[in-house]
């Protein structure tokens, strides 16, 4: 059975920092070298672990920023895991992702690291990174980490720059021995912009490869901020029978322990909770509503009660053509792309094709 979205999400972010040393082009963060006065404190830090314990998600992950920018990392990693939150980690590719900071992890009991590519080749990542070096570091940091036997996902962001060069990236993504690629689709939030943004059609024919490659590909094909990917799963299953084709089960191992039913209908507020640096609580990182702050009230009540989250959660509360859909049940649409092109964010979602 899957977990039951109005109590518990599949996946809690905590942004720990904004402070990062790249300066990324497209970052919803807006990251900057040094970290913001503001930030939650070691001591909130561990409070607000308490309260994701509470919530029970299927993981957490610590991200930022830069999460090694933050000098309590490590302490907060050991009092996830021992509160029994399976614990995931995004960290950036700078010097400081070193063997021995990855060899910590692993040995504190993260489950897994998220590590972004956005290009097949150091000119191409480091343009989006405006970092020299940060490719070079990456990969570096994705053998050590292979090496350590500490699983990886590689992120890539799909956006106009870096269209054509997918298909090189995945054969890097099978080069390196990854578990999963998560194909983000940009949401024009932070440094992202809307000119960057695929337009619905492109996107219909990156569904198509990346539906290909998960045929083929050693490692898990999933998609981020693109809910209508299994819209568009379901549609290929359905021709495939009807031509009498053989179809492949879906891939099920993913690389912190959740399988497709647990995956399934999440977006949004619903099945998803993003924390703050400053502890502000949004249904995700790229949907910029708080709906209350840790620092005031209980994460599990703001995620089960708040007005917000139980709206994004209602598919009925749906508007236009995605509120029409006979697949809102299992894509719902990106809430938060709604948002950044309407101002509402149960509006339908731009980026989708498909007319009900």
């Amino acid at each position: 059975m899957g977990l039951d979205f109005d109590r518990s999400p599949v996946t809690a972010i905590w942004e720990l920092t904004r402070a990062c040393d790249l300066r990324c082009a497209h970052c919803r963060a807006e990251a900057r070298p040094e970290a913001d006065p503001a930030e939650l404190t070691t001591r909130e830090g561990l409070e607000l672990l308490d309260q994701i314990a509470e919530l029970a998600p299927a993981v957490l992950v610590f991200t930022g920023g830069d999460p090694l920018k933050r000098a309590d990392l490590f302490e907060l990693i050991g009092a996830a895991v021992e509160r029994g939150i399976p614990l995931a980690v995004t960290p950036s590719g700078t010097p400081l992702l070193t063997r021995d900071a990855l060899a910590r992890m692993r040995d504190l009991g993260v489950r897994g690291i998220a590590l972004s590519l956005d290009g097949p080749s150091a000119a191409t990542h480091d343009a989006f990174r405006r970092q020299d070096g940060s490719f070079d570091l990456t990969l570096a940091g994705i053998r050590h980490a292979r090496e350590l036997g500490l699983p990886v996902q590689i992120n890539t962001t799909a956006t106009r720059r870096n269209r054509g060069l997918l298909e090189r990236i995945a054969g890097l993504v099978e080069d390196l021995g990854a578990s999963t690629w998560s194909v983000f689709f940009l949401v024009a939030v932070g440094r992202g912009r809307e000119s960057d943004q695929l337009p619905a059609e492109e996107i219909e024919e990156v569904f198509e490869f990346l539906h290909r490659l998960s045929q083929r590909a050693p490692f898990v094909v999933r998609t981020t901020a693109a809910p209508h990917y299994r819209r568009f799963v379901l549609q290929r299953r359905r021709d495939q029978r009807r031509a009498g084709e053989a179809s492949p089960p879906p891939q099920l191992p993913r690389l912190f322990g959740l399988n497709e039913r647990q995956r399934r209908g999440v977006t949004d507020g619903r099945g998803f909770v993003f924390v703050s640096h400053t502890g502000e609580v949004y249904p995700s990182g790229f949907l910029p509503l708080s709906a209350g702050n840790v620092r005031r009230d209980r994460l599990a009540h703001i995620y089960r009660e708040a007005p917000l989250f139980r709206r994004l959660r209602d598919d009925e509360q749906l508007g236009g053509k995605c509120g029409r859909c006979e697949f809102r049940m299992v894509c719902g649409g990106s809430r938060a792309r709604a948002y950044a092109a309407s101002g509402d964010p149960l509006a339908e979602d731009p980026a989708c094709v498909h007319q009900p």
